[in-house]
């Protein structure tokens, strides 16, 4: 798999979290991730690249105006959630994408840091 970060949407996160559009929640980010019907009607109103932002990953081997090219999710389309961060950091490093790990890493410090 030729995963990689998206600096994009690292960039994108910072600047919500600097905004204060963050959710310091600490349940379970099945709970808050959005759904295939929340994915397509923010597509409906938004282009990919803005669906793209709120993936840490990008997966070159996906067609480029495909969901399957963005991978680890850490927000709603409004919100960073903590919890969203958690697991991306988590996924990639059970994954091996020491960047994407390191990058939601950094985001979930930055977010803690925003919430107290």
């Amino acid at each position: 798999m030729s995963t990689e970060l998206n600096p994009q949407a690292v960039k994108f996160a910072k600047k919500l979290i600097e905004e204060g559009k963050i959710k310091n929640d600490e349940g379970q980010w099945g709970e808050h991730n959005p759904d295939s019907d929340e994915e397509n009607k923010f597509l409906e109103k938004h282009e990919i690249e803005e669906y793209g932002n709120w993936h840490l990953g990008l997966d070159s081997d996906k067609g480029e105006d495909t969901k399957g090219r963005y991978k680890f999710p850490y927000g709603d389309f409004k919100t960073v959630h903590r919890d969203g961060l958690i697991a991306a950091k988590e996924r990639a490093a059970q994954q091996g994408y020491t960047d994407i790990e390191k990058a939601a890493d950094e985001l979930l410090q930055t977010l803690e840091q925003k919430a107290s």
